[in-house]
């Protein structure tokens, strides 16, 4: 299960960042800051099964 939640976590990060990149390169405030949200979003995720991984071990 914990290996889903690190691949899901890298998955929101790359999202986020294509949407932040597309977003600044056609001017759409929206799309930047979604990205960022959804970028944000992994990070938390990512975090979470670092300290997960680090109460189990």
């Amino acid at each position: 299960m914990a290996g889903d939640e690190k691949v899901q976590a890298k998955v929101e990060q790359a999202k986020g960042k294509v949407e932040e990149t597309a977003g600044k390169a056609v001017g759409n405030e929206r799309l930047t800051t979604q990205g960022g949200a959804d970028q944000a979003k992994g990070d938390a995720r990512q975090a979470k099964e670092k300290i997960e991984d680090a109460l189990t071990d």
